[in-house]
């Protein structure tokens, strides 16, 4: 269409020429549409230009990767929901990857490109044409073909700018093939006024260009709205070994082993402190807790600890809570006690967990063997 309309201008101010001078200049206006005829036939005629407009980009899933539906150049997919801890498992085609300021979703997908000339190079650039509404809640990322798209550290953000587009496949290009690339949405860790959960959508469009000759060759929007993503928020509390400390061990549940203990403090296991209290020996060991929490109209959480199983011999041993290795220890008991009201995200607490060694334990009722007891922590952000 292009060329027609062009042509056509040149050959309609010609004929209007030759009207409006009459056979004066007839001769004149023949030789110039002879000379229009033959360049209009050199260009249609140009194998190189005919064919480089000819190229095209597909859109296709990697192995295992997201899907989605087409409709003319243009894509339609879902992230699903997510969380900026990565927590539970994402929407079909897509990996999570818990980063230590957020969560990145992300998939692997395929550009197809055919229909270039001989040795033309084609390369692909990315912009966000759509963006979210909520910017700090959500950002789209870019992996080009150069980088493994499998891993969360090759993604970065796209741009945002028609005009500085991010390089999907950058110079000098490929031919006719099909490279991998990804696409992905960081969450980072929102709280307080930044706060965000609820619904919202994006989209970017790919353009492709020849590289040898720099003309652009389609585009193709892909929009992620079918359905919208959807931010939740979401909450974690982990515990962890501290400097010198007793191993924290995790499974399905946290455990610790005091190993040999006695009420005169004789011989405490390695990442043990021994303090003399009144009627026994406390045994105490530092570790971490660790809140984790994003989305949430709060900055900080309230921490509590319980006894939900005591020991077997609750005369003998007894489990306390301290801010330090020397005490002051509190009783852990089956009613709550509050390790803190001010819990910050991703900031880890160090406490220290006392077991009380009874040094009375003689005569009727003495104890000697195993014994174990379960504390349970809760973390209320509000």
């Amino acid at each position: 269409m292009m060329r027609a309309g062009i042509n056509g201008d040149a050959k309609v101010s010609l004929l209007c020429a030759d009207q409006r001078y009459g056979g004066v200049f007839g001769t004149v206006s023949s030789l110039l549409r002879a000379a229009l005829v033959i360049l209009v036939l050199a260009f249609i005629e140009n194998p190189t230009t005919a064919a480089a407009q000819g190229a095209t980009m597909q859109l296709l899933p990697a192995a295992g990767g997201l899907t989605g539906s087409q409709v003319g150049n243009n894509y339609f997919a879902s992230f699903g929901t997510m969380n900026a801890l990565g927590i539970g498992t994402p929407a079909a085609g897509l990996t999570v990857a818990p980063l230590s300021n957020g969560a990145l979703y992300f998939s692997e997908y395929q550009i197809q490109i055919a229909g270039l000339p001989g040795t033309h190079k084609a390369g692909v650039t990315a912009f966000v044409s759509t963006n979210f509404v909520h910017t700090a809640a959500e950002i789209l990322q870019n992996c080009p073909s150069t980088a493994t798209c499998t891993s969360s550290g090759s993604y970065s953000a796209m741009s945002t700018s028609a005009l500085t587009p991010t390089n999907v496949v950058a110079a000098p290009g490929v031919g006719n093939t099909t490279v991998t690339v990804g696409v992905g949405i960081f969450l980072p860790d929102n709280d307080g006024a930044s706060a965000y959960t609820g619904n919202d959508t994006v989209a970017f469009t790919l353009t492709l260009t020849d590289l040898t000759n720099g003309r652009v060759q389609m585009t193709s929007t892909v929009f992620l709205n079918t359905p919208a993503e959807t931010v939740q928020d979401a909450v974690r509390m982990t515990l962890s070994t501290a400097t010198g400390g007793l191993t924290v061990t995790p499974a399905a549940d946290y455990s610790m082993n005091f190993g040999n203990v006695n009420g005169l403090g004789i011989g405490p296991a390695a990442g043990l402190t021994t303090t003399s209290v009144a009627g026994g020996t406390v045994y105490s060991t530092p570790y971490l807790l660790n809140p984790v929490f994003a989305d949430f109209n709060s900055t900080t959480a309230t921490i509590e600890v319980v006894l939900t199983t005591n020991f077997a011999h609750p005369t003998v041993l007894q489990l306390d809570d301290a801010s330090s290795s020397g005490g002051p220890f509190a009783q852990i008991t089956a009613a709550p006690i509050t390790i803190t009201t001010s819990a910050a995200n991703r900031n880890s607490i160090t406490r220290f967990l006392g077991l009380f060694v009874s040094g009375t334990n003689n005569g009727v009722g003495s104890f000697t063997g195993s014994d174990t007891a379960t504390l349970t922590f809760t973390m209320t952000v509000p």
